[in-house]
């Protein structure tokens, strides 16, 4: 991977970060050392090696969905403040002079 100048004026602006000149010099020589490293993973042959989406062999354990006893709409109500047609009622979110 050829060397390039690395514009850390405008990384920093990307990630809306106020740096010294110090710390741009660091951060510049940081960056460099990373792309250094990931030059060098470049020229490992990967032409016969499947790719993988993990490597720890676990799995993710679900059940299966049971239906179970649950309260009926007036019990589900009755505790409400304001209900209207046997549906819960809250204020509005969204109004005419919502801002966009």
């Amino acid at each position: 991977m050829p060397k390039a100048k690395i514009d850390i004026e405008h990384v920093a602006k990307l990630a809306v970060l106020k740096l010294s000149a110090e710390q741009q010099r660091k951060l510049e020589k940081q960056l460099t050392e990373i792309l250094s490293y990931i030059g060098q993973l470049e020229e490992v042959n990967t032409k016969n090696i499947e790719p993988i989406g993990q490597i720890t062999g676990l799995e993710n354990v679900t059940r299966d969905d049971q239906s179970a006893p649950s309260l009926s709409q007036e019990t589900a109500l009755k505790n409400a403040p304001r209900f209207y047609n046997g549906y819960f009622e809250v204020d509005a979110v969204f109004t005419e002079n919502s801002p966009e």
